[in-house]
């Protein structure tokens, strides 16, 4: 079973201005299809082809010889899981269960906000800062390139693109108002509360 392309959950322009069509162009139509093609170069004729996403993730990661497949593949799986963490007029103080878990948690929305946007802020280089749920609580973490929590154990609940190709056209070098607008303007937390719930 080749490794496809998903749908993105929302017209490209759908988000904007907060991100625009233009970008979605470039990031979902361009970098996250390129990922796809590669996956499915790299496990083609290998035990990995016909393996779901994750399966081929956890053993390319077990394995330093599958660098080239693991970086590709938890690509396609961090992209996919970072489009849904989106929504036309998303963002702002989330309802429901993942509030609660968040101020017992994190002490406060407002602190939570402040430790999320930090560590996608000082994420050095290309990578990703996630909330997951880990040992039954929550924390924030940052991921380089295309390390990506599942490999880890822990259960991702939201997640941030801080690669370059994920906001240069829209804030230039200015990546903590991406990360602001994010916050207060894109987060679906419908996802997030389903995430939780799983």
């Amino acid at each position: 079973m080749a490794i496809i392309l998903p749908d993105l959950p929302y017209p490209k322009d759908a988000l904007e201005p907060t991100i625009s069509s233009k970008t979605l162009d470039f990031h979902y139509g361009k970098h996250h299809n390129a990922y796809v093609v590669n996956t499915n170069k790299l496990i083609e004729g290998t035990a990995l082809e016909g393996e779901e996403l994750e399966t081929i993730i956890m053993k390319a990661a077990e394995d330093p010889s599958k660098a080239g497949i693991f970086n590709n593949a938890a690509q396609v799986w961090n992209h996919s899981f970072y489009w849904k963490c989106m929504a036309p007029g998303g963002g702002g103080k989330p309802t429901g269960e993942i509030l609660d878990r968040i101020e017992s948690d994190f002490g406060g929305y407002e602190k939570f906000v402040e430790a999320f946007k930090t560590a996608g802020a000082t994420q050095f280089g290309s990578g990703w800062a996630w909330l997951v749920e880990a040992g039954g609580a929550l924390e924030i973490v940052k991921t380089a390139n295309a390390d990506t929590p599942i490999v880890r154990g822990l259960k991702p609940l939201l997640t941030v693109d801080v690669w370059e190709h994920a906001y240069y056209l829209d804030y230039q070098n200015r990546r903590p108002d991406y990360l602001t607008a994010f916050v207060e303007k894109l987060i679906n937390w419908d996802f997030v509360n389903k995430n939780l719930a799983l």
